[in-house]
């Protein structure tokens, strides 16, 4: 019970630090502040902080930001997508908590004695090349391209508000 509190008390104590500093969807998406670019030179620099690292002083951690949100929908669309994926991650982990649960005294079938090292053992032999048909690699660089493409092209193509020109000014105050 304690742990069930301690994990409620976690997710209400990210959703207050992290998600109340998020910048507002209206600003994120103003279309009203898309331009491209002059050149290379101007694209890339960016200012990837305006949207990234919006300081707060009574955050307890600093704050990823819309971008971060952003890869978090992400990974949750390449896991909804790659549903192979989500049944050999969910197949490992149910079979270690089995295992855990119900597999620490050793069980006699027979002339066979099945111990908790045989029984992991299994779950490898099967779990392992379930693991490695679902193809985690190529999902996982298929979220890094795709975050980099997203994030990168959203940057380039915002120009920060006015309020980013002042904050170097508020912070040397």
């Amino acid at each position: 019970m304690e742990t069930v509190m301690r994990v409620t008390e976690t997710i209400k104590s990210f959703r207050e630090a992290r998600l109340s500093a998020l910048r507002p969807p209206s600003e994120f998406f103003d279309h009203t502040r898309i331009s491209r670019p002059a050149d290379l030179n101007q694209a890339t620099h960016v200012d990837l902080g305006h949207f990234i690292l919006r300081h707060r002083e009574d955050s307890p951690w600093p704050n990823a930001g819309n971008y971060g949100l952003l890869v978090g929908v992400l990974a949750v669309y390449a896991l909804i997508t790659n549903i192979r994926l989500v049944f050999a991650v969910l197949f490992l982990v149910g079979g270690f908590a089995a295992i855990n649960r119900f597999g620490a005294d050793p069980i006699q079938v027979g002339e066979h004695v099945i111990t908790q090292k045989s029984l992991y053992t299994g779950l490898f032999v099967i779990g392992i090349p379930l693991l490695w048909f679902a193809s985690p690699f190529s999902t996982f660089f298929w979220l890094v391209g795709a975050s980099a493409v997203l994030i990168l092209g959203h940057a380039c193509m915002v120009e920060p508000g006015i309020e980013s020109e002042y904050a170097s000014v508020q912070d040397s105050v």
